[in-house]
């Protein structure tokens, strides 16, 4: 049977449940402090290196707070994201605020909290001059379009919503230049959950090339280039992860030879990655409610699609492992599924696992990035808690799961009355 590891045993999941009854996430803290610590360690060649913590991945204050402990920033996509990287202390040019179709609002908190604003379109200038004034350091999110090929989760560039054509770009930093803007940045993201490592030092490459064209063009001079994020994680067992250090020489020489070369250096480094950061310590743990043999073998847990919907949505595989079982011959072939009034409810399909019966607790691997954050209320199931294994062994509870009256705080009943 194909095996990941756990940083925790079938015992200290049976004494946690004691206190928080599954479905919960638990995340390990250990395993994420050391992975942020890496990363850093390993562009600490680069100038200004900052990794931009995504926090759609896991939205969470007391992830967030880690994250600034360890002295990486946020990437924020929304107000709600700016507000709890601020609440967790991270805030000035710790924040990229990337988004799109942006309303004035979100551009006003980004400018309230000094964070740098990448944007996402060339009307976006005026339309952030006119709403909240413009700032004194501006990015550009670049759309290669049919100059580059997107993986096979984010799509064709040329298709994608996103982002400023090259074109746009020369024209949208002249306009920036002339009105006085004096910090430039250069972004681009066109891949997701990317195992192969040379496909970021080919987006450092091309946006390490269009800062020597676009400052040699226009007499500007660039802050940091952003590569974006899309660093993959290895969610099946014989998958190997993204050879860091390998992508770290690749872009250091690409570095030396375009940017150096050009007297265009220091420039600084950042990156965006989110699931490589969080996603494989970070556990949905569950219990096996039902078995049912029809036309197929299926195990039915108390969690739901509603807790991890990555599966159901576009067939994602996740290791499953059924705790005390880890090292049974994995001889039965099941579905495995949630309760929702949906037949794609399914955390998998024909897998082999060992026998399962009623009463077991299964782990779901590698749910720490887009598994909680992506939640919903569908059937009125509630969100579960989450929990953080911290590094001495105890845990803590970072959310704790909904109620009835969570559920139904935005209803208004009292108005049934007269109604």
């Amino acid at each position: 049977m194909s095996t990941k590891s756990l940083p925790f045993n079938k015992e200290k999941i049976e004494e946690i449940v004691k206190e928080y009854p599954t479905p919960f996430h638990i995340y390990d803290e250990k395993g994420i402090r050391e992975n942020a610590r890496k990363l850093l360690k390993t562009f600490s060649w680069a100038p200004g290196f900052t990794e931009y913590f995504a926090v759609k991945a896991n939205p969470n204050p007391y992830i967030l707070k880690l994250f600034a402990q360890e002295g990486v920033g946020g990437d924020c996509s929304s107000y709600p994201e700016l507000e709890l990287s601020r609440r967790a202390g991270i805030t000035g040019e710790k924040i990229m605020f990337t988004s799109n179709d942006t309303p004035y609002q979100e551009y006003q908190a980004a400018r309230e909290l000094d964070a740098i604003i990448n944007l996402d379109d060339i009307t976006h200038i005026s339309y952030l001059e006119h709403h909240a004034g413009l700032p004194e350091i501006v990015c550009f999110r670049y759309n290669p379009g049919p100059l580059r090929q997107g993986n096979e989760i984010i799509g064709n560039p040329r298709e994608a919503k996103y982002g400023f054509t090259r074109d746009q770009l020369f024209e949208g930093y002249k306009i920036l230049r002339d009105k006085g803007v004096k910090r430039f940045g250069l972004h681009a993201m066109v891949a997701s959950n990317e195992l192969n490592g040379k496909y970021f030092v080919e987006t450092a490459e091309m946006l390490y090339e269009l800062v020597v064209e676009i400052s040699q063009q226009l007499g500007i001079r660039f802050e940091f280039v952003n590569i974006g994020g899309g660093v993959g994680i290895p969610y099946r067992p014989e998958q190997k992860p993204v050879d860091l250090e390998a992508v770290s020489k690749g872009i250091k020489e690409a570095y030396e030879r375009i940017i150096v070369a050009a007297d265009l250096a220091p420039l600084k480094l950042y990156m965006e990655c989110g699931r490589m950061m969080t996603g494989p310590y970070g556990f949905l743990v569950s219990r096996v409610l039902h078995e049912k043999k029809i036309y197929k073998d299926y195990v039915g847990l108390d969690a739901t699609m509603a807790n991890l919907m990555r599966p159901g949505l576009y067939g994602a595989y996740h290791h499953i492992t059924v705790l005390g079982k880890e090292n049974a011959p994995a001889e039965h072939l099941y579905d495995v599924t949630g309760s929702l009034c949906e037949n794609n409810d399914k955390f998998a399909i024909d897998r082999k696992l060992p026998e399962t019966k009623p009463g077991d607790l299964v782990v779901i691997h590698d749910t720490g990035a887009h598994g909680h954050a992506m939640g919903f209320n569908y059937n009125g199931k509630l969100r579960s808690a989450e929990l953080l294994l911290r590094e001495d062994g105890s845990v803590k509870q970072i959310r704790r799961a909904e109620t009835l009256d969570d559920y139904f705080a935005t209803l208004d009943f009292e108005g049934l009355s007269s109604f």
